[in-house]
C-alpha cells in the first residue's frame, strides 16, 4: 500500500458517523441524477450536460483548492507524488468513472426516473464492491468476506429485485439498466481509487481535484466533437437549479474519498444504497418517473435494504 509520510495521519471516525455519510453519500448522488437528468432532457443532449454539471465541479473545486491552505499542500503533495512515482497514472483516473456516471444519468434518468437509474446502480457498485474489498484494492487494504457482509450484500440485491417488480419495469429496455449497472461498478472503484490517492496525498479536497479534472477534460472533448459533427444546443434554459449538479458532486466525491478509510469499499458502498434509495423514492414521488416499481414496492426495497446495511455493519454479526 503506498503511504506519504509528509500526509497529516487521520483518526478514526466512529463507525455511526461514518455510515451517516455513506448514507448522505447517496443521497446527493439520487439527487445529482434528477437534476442532470433534467438537465439533459432540457438541452436534449447528454453529452452537453455531462460537460456543464462536471466542468462547474471542477472550477469550483480549482477555486477551493487555491483559497484553502489544506488545498495548496494537497496540490504540492501531488506534484510530488508523481514526480516520485508515489501517485502511478492510474490512481488519477477515478475521474472517468465519474464522467461516464454523469453521462449515464443524462441518458436514462429523464426517461426511466431515478428510482429505476437506482436499481443498476447498486447491484453494480455492491457486486464490484465485494471483490475489490476481497483483492484488497481499496485504501482500508484486504477486507474479509464475513457471514454478514455477504448476508447484507444478497439483501441489497433482493432490494434491487423487489423494485423490479411491477408493470412500469417491466417496459424499461435492458440497456437502460445496464448502463447504470456499469455505472455503479465504476463508482466502487472511483471511490476506491480516489480514497487511494486521499491517502497518499493526504487530502480529500485534492483527491477530487483530481477526479474532476480528468472526467472534465474527457466530457468536455467529447462534448466539443459531438456538437462540431451534431450541432450546438439551441439554447440553454433558464431554471438555475439545472446547473447545481456540480456542486452536489463535488461534495459527494470529497465525502466518498474522505470515508472509504474508514469504511471499505462495499460498506461505504451499502450505506449510500440506503440514501440512494430512499431519496430516488422520494424523487420519484415529487416528480414521478416515466417507468419503474409503484411506490409500495419501492418503499418495500428501501426497507430490505436498510437492512441489509446493518447486518453488514452491525459488529456482532461480522464473523467469517
Amino acid at each position: 500500500m503506498p503511504s506519504d509520510s509528509s500526509a497529516p495521519a487521520a483518526s478514526r471516525l466512529p463507525r455511526a458517523v461514518a455510515i451517516a455519510g455513506a448514507v448522505l453519500v447517496g443521497a446527493l448522488t439520487a439527487l445529482q441524477a434528477q437534476i442532470n437528468g433534467a438537465l439533459g432532457a432540457a438541452l436534449d443532449d447528454a453529452l452537453v450536460a455531462s460537460a456543464i454539471s462536471f466542468g462547474s465541479g471542477f472550477l469550483i473545486l480549482l477555486v477551493l483548492s487555491a483559497v484553502l491552505p489544506g488545498g495548496r499542500a494537497g496540490i504540492v503533495r501531488l506534484g510530488r507524488g508523481v514526480r516520485s512515482r508515489q501517485v502511478p497514472g492510474w490512481m488519477l483516473l477515478g475521474g472517468l468513472a465519474g464522467a461516464f456516471t454523469v453521462f449515464t444519468q443524462g441518458v436514462t434518468v429523464a426517461v426511466i426516473g431515478v428510482a429505476a437509474f437506482t436499481v443498476g446502480l447498486v447491484a453494480g457498485q455492491t457486486v464490484n464492491g465485494i471483490v475489490l474489498d476481497r483483492v484488497g484494492y481499496g485504501p482500508a487494504g484486504v477486507v474479509g468476506i464475513t457471514w454478514g457482509r455477504l448476508a447484507g450484500a444478497l439483501l441489497v440485491v433482493a432490494a434491487v429485485a423487489v423494485s423490479l417488480v411491477g408493470d412500469g419495469a417491466s417496459g424499461i429496455p435492458l440497456w437502460m439498466l445496464l448502463l447504470p449497472f456499469l455505472a455503479g461498478a465504476g463508482v466502487a472503484w472511483q471511490q476506491a481509487t480516489n480514497g487511494r490517492l486521499r491517502h497518499v496525498v493526504g487530502s480529500p479536497l485534492t483527491a477530487t481535484l483530481v477526479n474532476f479534472a480528468g472526467g472534465s477534460i474527457v466530457l468536455v472533448l467529447a462534448a466539443v466533437i459531438h456538437v462540431a459533427v451534431a450541432g450546438a444546443v439551441p439554447a440553454l434554459p433558464g431554471e438555475l437549479w439545472l446547473y447545481v449538479g456540480g456542486a452536489i458532486g463535488v461534495v459527494y466525491i470529497f465525502l466518498s474519498a474522505a470515508l472509504v478509510r474508514h469504511l471499505g469499499v462495499l460498506q461505504l458502498g451499502l450505506g449510500s444504497v440506503v440514501g440512494l434509495l430512499t431519496t430516488s423514492v422520494v424523487l420519484d414521488v415529487i416528480a414521478p418517473a416515466h417507468a419503474g416499481a409503484p411506490l409500495i414496492v419501492a418503499l418495500a426495497a428501501v426497507v430490505i435494504a436498510i437492512a441489509g446495511v446493518v447486518i453488514a455493519v452491525v459488529p456482532r454479526w461480522r464473523r467469517r
